[in-house]
């Protein structure tokens, strides 16, 4: 079992910004990555049930954090504390957009870092995921 785990805002894939993000629903992503791998799915706008969800994580991580990637101390702590893999996808090339994006704060707790590939970073990581298993 692999845990997705997407942070603020993702709820509103296939709306906002479809031009950067694309057109396929947060529901249709779920619907895709279940039907591709063993999974659970987790969508939450707030940083303490990341913090909570990673905690309590009993399997791997494919993260999407959202903004938080960009400055979530709170958040890369609790990656650094647990003893499972966990791969952080962002859907657009963070460093082609706002200088403010290019940061990334989670990368270097992470087993992996995947930018720009869309949703299709999200297979790209539980393939990797897979082969450590």
């Amino acid at each position: 079992m692999i845990r997705i785990i997407n942070g603020p805002n993702l709820n509103l894939l296939g709306k906002r910004k479809p031009e950067l993000y694309g057109y396929t629903s947060l529901k249709d992503l779920e619907s895709e990555l279940q039907n591709y791998a063993e999974v659970e799915c987790f969508q939450t706008n707030h940083e303490g049930e990341i913090i909570d969800l990673i905690q309590n994580t009993t399997s791997p991580i494919v993260l999407n954090p959202g903004a938080y990637g960009h400055y979530s101390y709170a958040i890369r702590d609790a990656i650094e504390a647990i003893k499972f893999p966990v791969i952080e996808v962002h859907i657009t090339d963070v460093n082609a957009r706002e200088e403010f994006r290019s940061k990334l704060v989670l990368s270097d707790v992470c087993s992996r870092t995947i930018i720009g590939h869309g949703i299709r970073g999200y297979f790209e990581a539980i393939d990797i995921l897979k082969e450590k298993l």
